[in-house]
């Protein structure tokens, strides 16, 4: 594991592209997601791993992984539009790719077992599967009637589906 400092939050600063490029795989911490008061603020579309491959992971949880980045880029193309103009403006089909995207962003929050003492939560360890069952139950559309909040700080799509219900 290897911290590397990036001036100005600017990934493509020369030095630290140049670090990147030599690594297997870079997770990146954003201010906009710590904001957002998510954590862990691990940027999905920034960082990556040269194992997220298909005979590496398997065709399920690559499509999946590659699913959910392709809605929270679209998600990220709206942000200006829903600026200016509100979500009224959108289509039906963006305005599905915005509320999944909002989900699938809460749905990234994680109960830390090392945060337990500060947020009362208890830590959760969730198995990769369990993990991949849920991103693909959002991003089929099987969670659409759950409200956003629902998703924040849980382990599971269960547990989701439990607070949805109260």
């Amino acid at each position: 594991v290897q911290a590397v400092y990036v001036p100005a939050d600017d990934l493509t600063d020369p030095a630290p592209a140049t670090t990147f490029a030599h690594l297997d795989a870079t997770t990146v911490l954003s201010r906009k997601i710590v904001e957002q008061g998510i954590y862990p603020a691990v940027d999905p579309l920034e960082s990556n791993s040269r194992i997220l491959e298909e005979d590496i992971v398997g065709k399920e949880h690559y499509e999946t992984a590659r699913r959910v980045q392709e809605i929270l880029q679209k998600y990220t193309e709206l942000q200006d539009i829903i600026a200016i103009l509100g979500m009224e403006e959108l289509s039906e089909e963006d305005k599905i790719t915005v509320y999944r995207a909002r989900k699938i962003q809460r749905f990234l929050s994680q109960p830390f077992h090392v945060a337990e003492t500060f947020t009362g939560v208890p830590g959760k360890y969730v198995p990769l599967k369990e993990t991949v069952r849920g991103f693909k139950m959002i991003i089929d559309g099987e969670m659409d009637d759950y409200p956003e909040q629902a998703f924040f700080n849980v382990g599971t799509i269960d547990e989701v589906i439990e607070k949805g219900r109260k």
